[in-house]
């Protein structure tokens, strides 16, 4: 099998279990065991305007309105974000390219198979290094934000 079909694989049964993990707490869930289908192909993607190229693919929810959301994210190779936090935490799983984060002044890079959880609040720098755009799938239990820093000294 190939790793991009591996990794596919891994997603959808990530997706599945956080919904039906969502769905066991929600009384109102008609069907926790739904499939949830979305191959590659039917990914409808939206650019983010005034982000040097960013785009992302919804799944569920919508990662730019309220509420919780999961979705695909392509960082274009290159693509640097300035210093800044997020309101929630923001786990990440890195499918593509090396995303790298630096925190307090350290460099951490995340290959492709990786995954890290940054808290809520913590400033930070972010970003896909050169050579291969970085695929992600980030998810939150409420809408994405993104709040720009002042880098202190």
């Amino acid at each position: 099998m190939k790793n991009s079909s591996k990794i596919l694989l891994a997603i959808g049964s990530l997706l599945l279990s956080s919904q039906l993990l969502a769905a066991e707490g929600d009384s109102h869930a008609k069907h926790a065991g739904a499939l949830i289908s979305l191959p590659a192909a039917d990914l409808q993607w939206t650019g983010i305007p005034g982000s040097g190229g960013i785009k992302y693919a919804n799944v569920h929810g919508n990662l730019s309105g309220k509420g919780p959301y999961e979705a695909f994210v392509i960082f274009p190779a290159g693509k640097d974000n300035p210093f800044h936090t997020h309101s929630q935490n923001l786990p990440t799983v890195v499918l593509k390219g090396t995303f790298y984060a630096v925190i307090d002044g350290k460099r951490v890079e995340y290959p492709a198979g990786s995954f890290y959880n940054l808290p809520a609040r913590l400033p930070h720098y972010s970003g896909c290094n050169k050579g291969e755009d970085c695929l992600l799938f980030q998810y939150q239990a409420d809408h994405f934000d993104l709040l720009p820093q002042t880098p202190k000294g």
